[in-house]
Parts: structure tokens; C-alpha cells; sequence
């Protein structure tokens, strides 16, 4: 609310939403009021039952904009072919399309580093469409992540980001990255740092913080979980060389056949799609986590599917399924679920070793994976309190942790077309449902990193095994 006056109601605590208040701002002070509620209701995107902490309050930045009357809003550019280069965006113009003599009412987009730049006519509706073929490019890649400055001009606006240029889709079994294939070191993040008092990374220090702890682990993947994670931190992540697999609050089970839950969760994966489309790191949009195979659901992701890929047809699509076992013996384990027909990555989540059996279940097991696509572990692990030490078949030990790491990466050698994984999680982090005293103490403990930034053996191990990787 502005000086009295109701702006308007966004729902969604992590993606960014802004409103116009030209009319409404008077010289001199004004009085801006905003009304925050964290409260989780059944028809939500995430839904009552989530296993991290709800955090409260303005945990995002909050900007006053002044922009020309009729000013750049958005801006799409991607790289079409990793073998043509060519380069071709779309601009959105907010405000009155300016008037003026033949020619005057133009964009000009330009890459002065490349020394390559063109003008098009913007069109009635606001809009206008460009391609660039630069001589040389260098494309985007984790072990070279290079970013150019690309400006836009309109009139008196002009707009100057930072942008790599890369491809990625799938073939086959294979994930491609500018036309080759490329295996996901991975961890899995969540934007929390219990470091100095705890709660939402609040800054960049603290996403450097973190992505310099994946970076020590050998990784060059990021599963940004289980939502929208800050500008600062994907921009971070693209400068740094990290992939990222960027992810919407369906969670476990959302109410599927409410149209506003649908919405909701449209909405946030339209601002999502529009806030980071231009960021090269950005690889994966992930549709959900852990949702229960059944037709409402199915419905309700495919719509899901269908919008983002509406909105941005250069990704791959893909969701954190789920596994079940195929016989008596539990022994064979499969991932089949009608959502795998639907995305290009089947991801799944397991816990063999840890809520799937002792360890030994780990080296019993084989797969059955029905699908021709790239296939990738979207979340494994166990708990370990950083410090307690035992016998390797001991629960809670950094040793039965970094067993069970151990084995399941031997394991992940059998899954025909297996791509990667992104390891259940980098840092202990608050949750509810994990009250055990003396252990959990509200912290889920699967980190390979403590709340006060100790690592735990199992970090060591990943790290090894990423940096051979790599060789």
C-alpha cells in the first residue's frame, strides 16, 4: 500500500513481481506499507507439508525503479545453434510505442566486444525481433564461463546485461551442452545459510559462500532446491561456471484438481522462466518434487509442461520423480512413471541405504528405467551429525554416510544412459520434521556440510571422485 493506496497482491514468497506507481508517488516523503504472510494453506504452492523451514518476513530486495515513460521490460535472447552461432532475442517495450519520422522508432541491440550490433523497428504492439551472427563466440561452459555485455537502446533507455551463450538439449540418452555430451557433478542447495545466526541467504556474500563450498567439492552442477532461489545467487552460480537446475514449490502432495492451485503454480513458473531466461548457467526447469503417480496429477503437471515449454523452448524439462520396487524380493528397482513421458531428463529421487534398507540393499539392487532419454539421481543420501564417529554400519556416523556414498556411486555405474546425480545436500539445514535431541535438533543432518561450515567425510569422498571425474 502506497501513500493509502492498494497496489495489488502477489502470491509466491520467491519470485519477483513489480507494480506502477507513477500516479501514486508524490515529491518529498511517501509512505509505503507491505503486508507479508508466511502462513502455508492447503491450496498453496508448497502446500501444508514441506520439510523446510518457513521462513517469514521480506527476504528478497525491494527497489524503487525510475524508468523513461515508455522503457525496456523484457528481454529473451538465446543462442539458436551451437554450429551457426546465431543469436536471436525478442524485446518488449512497457509504455506508448514513440512516434517519429521513418526509422526513429527502433531498438538497437548490440555486443561491443564482438563489435556487432543492428537496429529493428519496433511494432505497434511493443515488440521487435532480432537475430545477431557474430564472426567468433565463445560459447558458455562450465569450465569457461564466458559472459558478454549485450545493450539495448530505445530512446532514452537502455539496458546492459551480462549474458553467456550456450545450447543444451537431449539426444537420446545423452545430455548435450553446445552439441556434446556432458555428465552433472552435482550437489543439491537449498538458499540457507545457518552460518551467523541462520536463515535465507540474505546477500551475495552468503551465495558466494556456498557456491564456493561447491566449488571445493569438484562440482559443476547445482540443484537449486525446492524453489526459486535468488537473482543474486543464479547469477552468481552462471559467473562462476556452475549448471543450474532451477525448481517451482510443488511439493509431495498439492491440491491437483483446484484451478487457483493450478494458477498459482503456473504463475510462479512464469516468473521463474521470465526472471532467469536470459541467464546461461540455467540448464534444468523442474516442474515438481516427489509427487504421487496419480491421473489428477498428471493432468496437472502436463499442463505445467506444456506452458513452460510456451514460454521458453531452449531448456530441458524435467522433475524430481520418485522410485518403487519392481519384485518380492525388492531387488529390482524401477522408475516408470507417466511424468517421464512428459519431460526430456528422467530425475528421480532415491534413498537406498538410508529409508530403503541397510546399505547392503545399495549393491543388491538393479533398474529398470523404460526410457529412452538421459537419466539422473536428482537426490541420495544419509544423515551424519559432523563429528560423531563409528562403524561404517553405525546411522548418524560421518562413516555410514560416506559408505553409503561410496556404494551408491559404485552402483550408478549399471544405470543404462545415467548422466549424473545431485547428492542430498551440501549443508544441514532447518527443518520441523527433524526434532531428534541430541542429533537432528531441528536440522536435517544430511548435509556433507555442518550448520557451522565443517565437513563431514562423505565431502571429501564426492570430492574426490568429481575431481577424477573431470580428468
Amino acid at each position: 500500500m502506497l501513500n493509502g493506496k492498494k497496489l495489488g497482491t502477489h502470491i509466491g514468497g520467491f519470485t519477483p513481481f513489480s507494480y506502477e506507481v507513477t500516479d501514486t508517488i508524490k515529491p518529498g516523503n511517501n509512505s509505503l506499507v507491505v503486508r507479508v504472510d508466511n502462513k502455508r494453506v492447503k491450496e498453496g504452492v508448497p502446500t501444508i507439508n514441506t520439510d523446510w523451514w518457513n521462513y517469514g518476513g521480506i527476504t528478497r530486495p525491494v527497489r524503487l525503479v525510475t524508468t523513461p515513460g515508455s522503457f525496456i521490460r523484457q528481454h529473451k535472447i538465446a543462442l539458436r545453434s551451437e554450429t551457426s552461432r546465431e543469436i536471436s532475442g525478442e524485446v518488449v517495450i512497457d509504455g506508448p510505442v514513440i512516434d517519429g519520422p521513418p526509422g526513429a522508432n527502433t531498438l538497437t541491440v548490440s555486443i561491443p566486444e564482438l563489435d556487432i550490433a543492428t537496429s529493428v523497428p519496433v511494432a505497434k504492439d511493443g515488440t521487435a525481433q532480432f537475430t545477431l551472427q557474430p564472426a567468433t563466440l565463445e560459447l558458455w561452459h562450465p569450465d569457461s564461463p564466458k559472459l558478454y555485455k549485450v545493450e539495448l537502446t530505445y530512446h532514452n533507455d537502455k539496458v546492459v546485461d551480462e549474458m553467456g551463450f550456450r545450447t543444451i538439449r537431449t539426444a537420446g540418452k545423452e545430455l548435450l551442452l553446445n552439441g556434446k555430451p556432458i555428465r552433472l557433478n552435482g550437489i543439491a542447495l537449498h538458499e540457507e545459510l545457518a552460518l551467523d545466526g541462520g536463515g535465507r541467504v540474505k546477500n551475495e556474500e552468503e551465495a558466494r559462500q556456498q557456491l564456493i563450498w561447491a566449488k571445493d567439492l569438484n562440482a559443476n552442477f547445482i540443484r537449486l532446491a525446492h524453489y526459486p532461489h535468488s537473482e543474486a545467487m543464479v547469477r552468481l552460480a552462471e559467473k562462476m561456471g556452475f549448471l543450474l537446475w532451477s525448481e517451482i514449490p510443488v511439493y509431495w502432495t498439492i491440491d491437483w484438481t483446484n484451478e487457483a492451485t493450478y494458477q498459482n503454480a503456473r504463475n510462479q513458473l512464469t516468473e521463474m522462466i521470465e526472471r532467469d531466461f536470459n541467464r546461461a548457467g540455467v540448464i534444468i526447469w523442474s516442474l515438481a518434487n516427489e509427487t504421487p503417480v496419480k491421473p489428477e496429477r498428471t493432468r496437472f503437471l502436463k499442463r505445467l509442461a506444456d506452458s513452460a515449454r510456451s514460454l521458453d523452448n531452449t531448456r530441458v524439462l524435467s522433475a524430481a520423480m520418485e522410485r518403487h520396487w519392481g519384485n518380492a524380493a525388492r531387488t529390482l528397482s524401477v522408475v516408470e512413471d507417466p511424468l517421464a513421458d512428459i519431460v526430456d531428463l528422467v530425475s528421480f529421487n532415491q534413498y537406498l541405504g538410508w529409508y530403503s534398507g541397510p546399505l547392503e540393499k545399495i549393491d543388491q539392487v538393479s533398474w529398470h528405467i523404460p526410457y529412452d532419454k538421459p537419466v539422473f539421481i536428482s537426490e541420495f543420501g544419509a544423515g551424519a551429525k559432523y563429528g560423531l564417529h563409528g562403524s561404517v554400519n553405525e546411522r548418524w556416523t560421518e562413516e555410514y554416510q560416506a559408505s553409503l556414498y561410496q556404494k551408491t556411486i559404485e552402483m550408478t555405474r549399471s544405470i543404462d544412459g545415467f548422466i549424473g546425480f545431485s547428492p542430498w545436500i551440501l549443508s544441514d539445514f532447518r527443518s520441523p520434521r527433524r526434532p531428534l535431541p541430541g542429533i537432528q535438533d531441528d536440522f536435517n543432518r544430511k548435509g556433507l556440510i555442518s550448520e557451522k561450515g565443517e565437513k563431514k567425510q562423505a565431502f571429501y569422498l564426492l570430492r574426490d571422485f568429481y575431481g577424477k571425474a573431470e580428468q
